[in-house]
């Protein structure tokens, strides 16, 4: 009581110094995240708030020694792009030793589909439509990353995307909310090896942030960063499942959009990142913003200035500025006016503190760097890649469009004609976000073919074409990659490449083309306007096809292609999308037959681009177009055959498979009961292989127009030759439920047809009624 004697000023000062003096995390509270938490943001100063929720990157506008004395100021709460323990050692040091409150940096980086170790990119990912794998990868992924000190990755994306001109269709999952949603929650439990939101991380896992929350797969045209403008009930039910997928499944980030949702920028988004995001869905993560993002309310058009851009974006609810300027110049002095609460300041803070607290550093702040000693002598070395589960993984996630009269696989003795850019493309294979994978060390098909030959039959090898001949698409291609670009054109006439691709096709059994687009084609900002091969890819093709030789096409893409001409023309098409650093080797196993396809299309492969968005869950219409009659006063195109070229779900095998008719358990559902669905399959053919039985469920009649069909299950399974399996599927309310006029969640009464397939187009159907 002797205290309250103080003058008043006095007694003010000394409580402002006392935590100035003293502060520190206090270790007696460390296994109550909640106390510990409140403990530390106490003791902070605004500035020290406010420095907790920048997360900068080491570049020449932050040199790693300013970064360190900016750390040590507590004016830095992370960094990304740091993967080097020599690198982020004096980093963390500057934060635990030298800082006031001793609180440890995070370190983030861009993990997608792996690490050191490049797998397939997300849509080879989705086309094994195996969950295992897919968990495999990102658990592989997780363990390489966090043995370069990466605490959060800024993955998985799971935006849905329907309009594959998006140059980042190529990162995400597909076009169906009930696939990209599986496999959302397999790579968060993959990357977190199954720890749950709010739990700690162990030191081989890693936090997963899902993005790009949200919508970003809808922009208009396909165009990065364009608009986005929605109907609620298509949000909710379309595109929203696979965010709030990946958080129910632990995410313990969310990674915020650039684009506008519905006339707001996501990231001053209020509705989005607050009444969505932390009220409805209950999430208690960190957000991240993208990079930029704040000041860029500025061009939206939203912010008049910088101090107004950083006012909308921690109200809304960003909690790290990603590459900031504008929170440490303009957060303390809106606090101090009044114009942001403290209250908000602090839960931002809060988030970012209980983030790290979930990676384990404030346990371990050194958790992923480890000791000097142990450091790794060579980061790059060939022993730390994980290379059996990637050529593994490759292989699962292959589709076979086409394979007439058994051309696949080819015999081992054969003399093989390899052609194609992409034939020898170390660079290529491994697709864009490849983390810290090396070129030099992935497979390339020519290499993968030449091992698996070895021996027995003959490799006949020549270029053909460029990937492309325009002269300012290869400049774009290249103009971040200015000192080693990774398009090289082979100075030759078109024309001389083709002469001796030709040649060396007719000296030859069958002749692989590989052909596609160089990753960057298929990469943020890269959106396309057409869709079909470039012309001397097309001009190469034609002139293998007039030798009457087989022709097999390898493609390697990171989105949906037009492929008409192939088609109708090709022998065999393989779309191995950016297979990985072992794609050489994992494509080479599945043209000679030691590996048998299994993979499906997670995204429709569209006749033209006139004919987008074609996705196979579309909405009914009034006057909907039938094949095999006549079009006139229908939804259609007349100038093309509609639909897909290749449906959602298709994928052949070197196997045949045969589906029964569906058999149901009922023909009516009571609420709160279950209807069992089963078919048998079999394999038909002469060799064991695997296929992915698909569940889709219409809804007949409903208060709002309602999808064609929906994927609500799947099953992978593997046959041997003669054998039969019975699936059965169990279908409840939560199968038939969707989001109608209102938002509200429910399953309404009625009839219902269960159609079960190999593909989305090909079922077979029964109903049942929901009483």
């Amino acid at each position: 009581m002797k205290f309250t004697t103080k003058r008043p000023a006095l007694a003010a000062l000394a409580a402002l110094a006392a935590p100035l003096a003293f502060a520190q995390p206090n270790p007696a509270l460390i296994d109550n995240k909640p106390a510990f938490v409140a403990d530390l943001l106490r003791q902070m100063t605004l500035e020290e708030k406010v420095g907790q929720l920048r997360l900068i990157s080491i570049g020449p506008e932050m040199p790693a020694a300013q970064l360190a004395e900016e750390i040590a100021a507590g004016r830095v709460g992370g960094t990304f792009n740091s993967i080097n323990h020599k690198e982020q050692r004096p980093l963390q040091e500057a934060a635990v030793n030298r800082s006031r409150l001793k609180i440890p940096m995070l370190f983030a980086y861009d993990v997608l589909h792996g690490h050191r170790t490049s797998f397939p990119i997300g849509l080879g990912l989705a086309s094994s439509w195996d969950m295992e794998a897919v968990r495999l990868t990102a658990r592989t992924a997780a363990v390489e990353a966090a043995a370069d000190g990466v605490d959060v990755t800024f993955a998985p994306t799971v935006d849905i995307s329907r309009d594959p001109r998006w140059g980042r269709t190529s990162e995400g999952f597909g076009e169906d909310p009930y696939l990209v949603s599986q496999i959302a929650r397999a790579m968060v439990q993959g990357f977190q090896n199954g720890t749950p939101a709010g739990k700690v991380l162990g030191r081989d896992s890693i936090m997963a942030s899902v993005k790009h929350f949200a919508l970003y797969g809808a922009v208009e045209g396909g165009r990065d960063y364009n608009i986005v403008d929605m109907s609620p009930m298509r949000m909710y039910n379309d595109y929203l499942p696979p965010y709030k997928a990946a958080i129910d499944a632990g995410a313990g980030g969310v990674m915020i959009a650039l684009n506008t949702v519905n006339g707001q920028p996501a990231t001053s988004n209020t509705w989005l990142l607050q009444d969505l995001l932390r009220k409805d869905w209950g999430f208690r993560g960190v957000t991240f913003s993208d990079h930029g993002a704040i000041t860029e309310l500025m061009r939206h058009g939203v912010a008049r200035d910088e101090r107004e851009a950083a006012k909308l974006a921690i109200k809304a609810g960003v909690d790290m500025s990603m590459a900031d300027q504008v929170y440490l110049k303009e957060l303390p002095g809106l606090v101090k006016s009044g114009e942001v609460p403290m209250k908000t300041l602090d839960n931002a803070v809060r988030e970012v503190l209980g983030a790290k607290y979930d990676m384990g550093l404030f346990h371990a702040p050194f958790l992923r760097i480890g000791k000097a000693e142990d450091d790794p002598p060579d980061l790059k070395a060939d022993s730390r890649l994980h290379r059996a589960p990637a050529r593994d993984v490759a292989r699962r996630s292959m589709v076979l469009l086409e394979n007439r009269n058994r051309t696949l696989p080819i015999a081992k003795g054969a003399a093989v004609a390899l052609v194609g850019p992409l034939a020898d493309a170390p660079i290529d294979m491994m697709g864009v976000w490849s983390g810290q994978a090396v070129w030099k060390q992935s497979v390339t098909l020519r290499t993968g073919m030449e091992k698996a030959l070895e021996g027995q039959g003959r490799l006949l090898y020549a270029r053909g074409a460029n990937v492309t001949e325009d002269k300012a698409i290869v400049e774009y291609l290249n103009f971040l990659n200015w000192d080693e670009p990774e398009v090289v054109q082979d100075k030759r006439a078109p024309q001389e490449m083709i002469d001796e691709a030709v040649a060396t096709a007719k000296q030859a059994d069958v002749v692989v083309a590989a052909v596609g687009e160089s990753r960057g084609m298929s990469h943020e900002s890269s959106s396309r306007t057409r869709l079909d091969l470039p012309e001397s890819q097309q001009a190469l093709l034609k002139a293998l096809k007039a030798t009457g030789k087989p022709l097999v096409l390898v493609l390697m893409n990171g989105r949906p292609l037009t492929l008409n001409w192939e088609k109708a023309n090709a022998d065999a098409m393989l779309e191995t999308w950016f297979a990985g650093t072992e794609g050489g080797h994992a494509i080479a196993d599945v043209l000679f037959g030691d590996a048998n396809p299994s993979g499906k299309l997670p995204i429709s492969l569209p006749r033209s681009v006139g004919q987008i968005p074609t996705y196979y869950n579309h909405p009914r219409l009034g006057r909907p177009f039938t094949p095999g009659k006549p079009g006139n006063y229908t939804s259609q195109y007349f100038d093309e055959p509609q639909g897909a070229l290749y449906p959602f779900g298709h994928g052949l095998s070197y196997t045949d498979f045969s589906l029964s008719d569906v058999t149901l358990s009922s023909a009516r559902m009571p609420r709160g009961g279950k209807v069992e669905a089963s078919v048998t399959v079999a394999n038909t053919g002469d060799r064991a292989g695997e296929t992915v039985v698909q569940l889709y469920i219409q809804d007949v009649a409903a208060s709002v127009v309602r999808p064609v069909k929906e994927l609500k299950d799947f099953r992978k399974l593997m046959l041997q030759p003669g054998e039969k399996k019975e699936v059965r599927f169990t279908i409840g309310e939560d199968k038939l439920a969707f989001y109608n006029a209102k938002l509200q969640y429910l399953a309404e009464p009625g009839e219902f047809k269960v159609q079960i397939g190999l593909d989305s187009q090909n079922v077979k159907e029964q109903g049942f009624e929901l009483k």
